[in-house]
């Protein structure tokens, strides 16, 4: 997580960013929002981490971004800057997917929603809001579509764990048993009418983020509702800090460090989400050069052998203490009560129990290569952004 720093007069704030203050919550700058990071009142990032794991927690995830693509054209337009395959979705569905430079690296990781017949909805991240609509744009420009930036209008508000379906369910009248992992619905919740309902989340559990008018008043009012109708539950407000935590337990990328501008979509592990065998996309024949290269490196569990963290940017290094990779995250996995982290090695070291050192402060500490995800809900399918 980023290190606190003062609020700036063009640090960008969520429609919640009051609540967040007035429950006290430790609030840091992240990707130029003003952010909690962790809420003491909630016994901070362990505690809160362990409610989505057990039970359930609420996020505050206004800061990400939506851009809505519509007309006869989006389809094809979403085929061309996207590496999924957008077609086989029924309206209502989503899937996990990656918006690509020519050159195979990611301009970002996002989720696609079909809302309808010619409708679609990415869901960004925080940090590229401006780089992607500007993307997007500009390479759908010869598509019959329409392409609109949303991502002020709604405040996202994430209920994730395993109570999560039974503290929404007593706020909305859309049956969300009826909603399959990576479907999304309209109903009332906290009585506004056709809110949109995603059975998504960034955690590695069961649960749903909703989307409503980003004004104050009902952004705060919904907040509470949540977390009134969640007390018989446990439901804790959670923060950044175990967002972070819950989503490197799962192994679930983040932009900058797991995936970036220098990194293409071999080297990442996320192939499964590629779609080669369709029609055209940008990046592709990059990609196609690439396979046939072969991998230089590729990203890898580790779990710490010896006492130490390791943590992001720290040097991963061979036996004779050479360089080989970096820690593209790192940190204490406060579920699995073990110190873990995903890092970038050659292909030779990635074999599950190969033996690595990270560097921590100076000194060469042991780490084994293990199988991820480090931690996986039994019995659902996993996705890069669950």
């Amino acid at each position: 997580m980023p290190a606190v720093e003062a609020t700036t007069a063009t640090t960008r704030k969520t429609a919640l960013n009051a609540v967040h203050r007035q429950m006290g919550a430790r609030m840091v700058e992240f990707n130029g929002w003003d952010m909690p990071v962790e809420y003491p009142s909630s016994g901070g990032i362990i505690a809160e981490h362990m409610a989505v794991r057990t039970g359930v927690g609420i996020f505050d995830v206004s800061h990400m971004g939506d851009i809505r693509l519509a007309g006869p054209g989006a389809l094809a337009a979403v085929q061309h800057i996207s590496m999924n395959d957008a077609s086989r979705l029924a309206v209502g569905q989503a899937q996990y997917s990656a918006l690509l430079y020519p050159q195979g690296t990611f301009v970002d990781d996002v989720i696609v929603h079909r809302l309808g017949e010619h409708e679609y909805l990415l869901v960004i991240n925080a940090g590229t809001r401006e780089k992607d609509f500007s993307w997007v744009s500009d390479n759908t420009r010869d598509f019959n579509r329409k392409v609109e930036n949303l991502s002020d209008e709604f405040t996202q508000i994430a209920i994730q764990g395993p109570k999560g379906l039974n503290l929404l369910q007593k706020l909305t009248d859309a049956d969300l048993s009826a909603l399959k992992f990576y479907w999304v619905t309209r109903g009332k919740v906290c009585g506004l009418k056709s809110v949109l309902i995603a059975r998504t989340g960034y955690t590695g559990e069961d649960g749903f983020e909703i989307y409503i008018p980003a004004d104050e008043a009902t952004s705060a009012g919904v907040w509470n509702e949540i977390l009134e109708a969640g007390k018989e539950f446990g439901v804790l407000p959670c923060g950044l800090g175990a967002r972070n935590t819950l989503r490197l337990e799962a192994k679930l990328p983040l932009y900058g460090h797991e995936i970036s501008d220098t990194i293409n979509v071999w080297e990442a592990g996320l192939d499964r989400f590629c779609k080669m065998e369709k029609p055209d996309f940008i990046g592709r024949v990059a990609l196609e050069k690439a396979k046939a290269t072969g991998l230089q490196r590729t990203l890898v569990g580790l779990e710490m052998i010896e006492r130490g963290i390791a943590r992001d940017g720290y040097k991963v290094l061979d036996d004779s203490g050479r360089e080989i990779g970096y820690v593209t995250s790192g940190s204490p996995a406060p579920f699995l009560k073990k110190n873990i982290a995903l890092a970038y090695v050659p292909p030779r070291f990635s074999d599950a129990g190969s033996t690595v050192k990270v560097e921590v402060r100076g000194q060469g500490v042991k780490a084994q290569v293990v199988p991820t995800p480090f931690y996986k809900r039994p019995k659902r399918t996993e996705s890069p952004r669950t």
